[in-house]
């Protein structure tokens, strides 16, 4: 379960057309833990990611962000090592509702993607939508969440927002 709407952490900064393959190579996807998939996630594309990346740091990166195949090993390995929020350009569709379904937070917007860079710290507020750049001292508007749909990413995914919900009655 998420603790917080608030999200602080450090910038990883990539390129476009980041597919699936390239966050979790296919050689680990008999993984299913996502702590496991975790140790191996970026290792094709940034094999040092895993041994830097800290608790609560974003993963930036520009347009098409997650194509590739409908697996949901991708977001559970980006969970899996830590990554706090996915901020991209724009994301591939089925990433983005597979991030929604295994409680991982992502944000569009281009405006801050264009803004940050590698290694700078960031504040996003998951409830406005809002990114802070704190390094440059800029902040950009995402489209927020509805309030259903951050009530999935806090409970921790899909499964356990529709079990609360089917013990509520």
């Amino acid at each position: 379960m998420m603790d917080s709407l608030i999200l602080e952490g450090k910038a990883w900064r990539y390129g476009r057309d980041i597919d699936t393959d390239a966050i979790i190579p296919a050689r680990h996807l008999a993984l299913k833990d996502p702590a496991e998939l975790g140790a191996h996630c970026l290792e094709d594309l940034d094999p040092k990611f895993v041994r830097r990346v800290r608790e609560g740091d974003f993963i930036v990166a520009e347009e098409n962000f997650g194509s590739g195949s409908s697996r949901e090993h991708a977001p559970l390995a980006i969970k899996g090592c830590g990554v706090s929020c996915v901020i991209a350009a724009s994301f591939a569709r089925i990433f983005y509702r597979n991030a929604i379904n295994v409680g991982l937070p992502i944000l569009e917007c281009p405006q801050a993607v264009e803004d940050i860079g590698r290694g700078d710290r960031l504040r996003v507020n998951l409830e406005k939508g809002t990114v802070e750049n704190l390094s440059t001292g800029n902040t950009f508007q995402a489209q927020p969440f509805p309030e259903f749909m951050r009530e999935i990413i806090s409970l921790g995914g899909l499964v356990q927002y529709v079990k609360k919900r089917l013990q509520s009655g």
